[in-house]
């Protein structure tokens, strides 16, 4: 049996008490590169852990959710710290998966670097050269980790050649591996520093470190020159390239420091070699790791902090001396300590039962209502996995766990409470597949509304909604995969079963063709009697114009003050429509002729007069099913723009242009019937290989194709 306790830490909390003692480095690259089991590796390597845990058992620090244990992979961000030399590093572990792209940005957002690992397998995809190319707009330090390199069909050199293809000529390998055997026994004996020209020796039970091998080939040699040429490029030094042009030998000690200064700069994107199974180039990581990337004091601070009522704000740096402010980057619920945030500290000094102001706008549309409150804040802690270790404050620079800030969503902002700060949310894909859910049972009912509430306080990519027209409870996720998560945390955390549905696209109807009705809604059978007769023309109307009502009582035939009944009859008519069930929209009703009753006639008996003569009328007209129809932008590679054009055409969609943008993407817009892409999020996905993009907002209601309006009514009315 393998052992499920997981990894054991030292229980020493790893605090921090300088800003420039810190770095903050998030680990991003695509699902199955190796980023947890690096991430463990490190661990292990530096003291943080006593053994290092396995993702097919579930017992690693960062995938410690049930979920992940289940599913082995990462569905959360998670943070652990490690040691190296002085140097505090924070590791953000981030989902690999397109999923949970949602915790993918919020690790971006607390870190000050990137560690793109990539496998020497599967080489790079085509969301990870667009993930590249975000942090290059933001100007954050990358580097890379190809891992992996001691399978068999590891191609390292391959792998590089394709990073410098998608990532730019500015990455270059600083270790290298080195081989003995063929085929399947073929093993990594060691890594060579490029620049150091020292070798470091792995096929003992300890790494040791010797001067090269003398059977190592040329193309060594060839890397070497190409990383040299690349550091003094970069360098501030302007005399060192004419010391190399002339054969001078230049310090290695020199060289790394000109380095690490250009990856720090972002200018500069070394390659590292890792086999984390095997421990290999973790030992070269974990020393690289404090040196080649920035510390907190040395990135800028989120553009666009305000105050709360809109004042720009400058002068914050990264003190822990300067005023507080914080955000919460992700909220989770633990059984046991209830809500806990996960919290980046820009500036100031965040204190254990202090009074912050929490701040949350600019995110009404995903369902969080903007708020200023002040809250008492709970016990600090910096998190490891599951067993965060407590700490007292916690600096400028640094990231902790804050239990019980029952106020704060994922975003907000934290600031002394005599000085309330905002920043403002950082960018999220509006979450683009839609599925009904209802509570599988009525004891559930109660439960479902509050818990999605909870999910969706605490994952900005999931959006719920009540459909007003369809009354379904719709969750809006990134994928298949992302709700799949949700539905096991409503029914393992929150306890409530639910039942997933197909989505119903809100249809309506609207006649075709002009058309006359009577109402007649006479009732006298003893006593108090009803008595209204209305007479109605309808005509149809362009989209989106709604109901008018035209009054053209003469001679008072309807009293005036049965006119206005007439109309409400007309329009909770129109609310349940006249043949499919679907609201009748886009209509003049002119009044024209009617009678009462000096006794029968009421306010009821006029209102069902008009409901009977907008159905009369329906019966003698010819009316349409309408659909909702969308205007979609498709933000995709050059090389899948042919396929995703077709795919649009093939759901009944009309290509409106096309527009070229930047890194050979092209954006296509389109009209296209809400019917044909409910499951388009899934599905652009697979078409462009996971590198397209798309938004929709809703654009008019069409006439349904006669084919499908039949189909829909005879659903309609075989339910009713």
């Amino acid at each position: 049996m393998a052992d499920k306790s997981g990894p054991a830490t030292t229980g020493r909390a790893l605090k921090a008490d300088r800003p420039t003692g810190i770095r903050n480095v998030v680990l991003v690259g695509h699902s199955g590169a190796g980023k947890t089991t690096l991430m463990e590796a490190l661990l292990h390597a530096s003291g943080t852990i006593s053994r290092a845990g396995r993702v097919e058992e579930g017992t690693t620090v960062s995938d410690y959710d049930d979920v992940e244990i289940r599913q082995k992979r990462s569905v959360n961000l998670a943070v652990a710290p490690i040691r190296s030399g002085n140097v505090k590093v924070n590791l953000l572990d981030t989902p690999g998966y397109a999923d949970f792209v949602g915790d993918l940005r919020a690790g971006l957002r607390a870190a000050d670097a990137a560690l793109f690992v990539i496998s020497a397998l599967e080489g790079v995809d085509g969301r990870t050269r667009l993930l590249w190319d975000e942090c290059a707009a933001i100007g954050m330090p990358r580097a890379v980790a190809i891992t992996k390199i001691d399978h068999h069909r590891a191609d390292f050199a391959g792998t590089v050649q394709e990073c410098q293809a998608a990532f730019g000529d500015g990455v270059l390998p600083a270790y290298v591996p080195v081989y003995s055997g063929e085929g399947d026994a073929r093993t990594v004996r060691g890594l060579m520093g490029l620049i150091s020209q020292r070798y470091y020796d792995h096929s003992g039970p300890k790494r040791t470190e010797s001067e090269p091998p003398a059977d190592l080939d040329g193309e060594i040699d060839a890397m070497r020159d190409a990383l040299i040429e690349g550091v003094i490029q970069e360098s501030e030094d302007e005399t060192l390239m004419d010391r190399y042009m002339e054969g001078a030998e230049l310090d290695p000690e020199m060289l790394i420091t000109d380095l690490e200064a250009a990856v720090a700069r972002g200018g500069f994107h070394p390659v590292l070699a890792i086999s984390s199974t095997h421990g290999i180039g973790i030992q070269e990581l974990l020393d690289e790791l404090p040196r080649s990337t920035p510390s907190p004091v040395e990135r800028p601070l989120p553009d666009d902090v305000t105050t709360v009522d809109g004042k720009p704000v400058t002068g914050l740096s990264c003190d822990p001396d300067g005023p507080l402010l914080a955000e919460v980057v992700k909220t989770a619920s633990d059984p046991y300590v209830g809500r806990v945030s996960l919290v980046r500290v820009f500036s100031g000094t965040l204190r254990p039962d202090a009074v912050v102001h929490v701040c949350g706008h600019g995110l009404a549309d995903r369902g969080h209502d903007d708020h200023d409150v002040d809250e008492r804040m709970g016990a600090l802690s910096i998190p490891m996995g599951k067993n965060n270790e407590p700490c007292g404050e916690v600096i400028a620079g640094d990231i902790c766990a804050v239990a019980k800030l029952t106020g704060a969503e994922t975003g907000d902002t934290l600031s002394d409470k005599e000085r309330p700060l905002r920043m403002p949310p950082w960018s999220f894909p509006e979450p683009l597949l839609p599925v009904a859910v209802r509570a599988a049972a009525k004891s559930d009912e109660d439960k479902l509304s509050q818990a999605v509430s909870r999910l969706s306080q605490e994952d900005l990519t999931l959006r719920v909604e009540v459909n007003p027209e369809t009354h379904q409870m719709v969750l809006w996720c990134t994928g298949e995969a992302h709700l799949d998560v949700a539905l096991d945390r409503l029914r393992e955390r929150y306890g409530v079963r639910v039942e997933t549905d197909e989505v119903r696209i809100p249809l309506r109807e609207t006649f075709a063709v002009p058309a006359q009705g009577m109402g007649r809604n006479v009732k006298q059978s003893g006593g108090h009697g009803e008595y209204g007769i209305c007479k109605i023309e309808v005509e149809p109307l362009p989209s989106g114009s709604g109901l008018e009502f035209v009054d053209k009582i003469v001679g008072g035939v309807v009293p005036r003050q049965f006119i206005p009944s007439v109309e409400k009859g007309v329009r909770s008519q129109m609310e349940h429509g006249v043949k499919s069930g679907y609201p009748l929209v886009d209509i003049r009703v002119t009044l024209y002729d009617g009678k009462a009753h000096s006794v029968d006639s009421s306010d009821m008996a006029f209102q069902k007069a008009g409901r009977l003569a907008l159905k009369n009328a329906a019966e003698h007209a010819k009316t349409s099913m309408l659909e909702p129809v969308d205007e979609v932008t498709v933000l995709v590679a050059d090389e899948y723009m042919g396929a995703v054009m077709s795919d649009l055409s093939a759901r009944r969609g009309r290509v409106i242009g096309t527009e070229a943008v930047e890194n050979g993407r092209t954006l296509i817009r389109a009209e296209v019937p809400q019917l044909e892409i409910t499951r388009y999020a899934i599905d652009l996905r697979s078409i462009s290989h996971g590198t397209g993009s798309f938004n929709r907002r809703y654009l008019r209601h069409e006439p349904l194709p006669p084919q499908l309006a039949e189909k829909f009514r005879e659903e309609e009315h075989a339910s009713a």
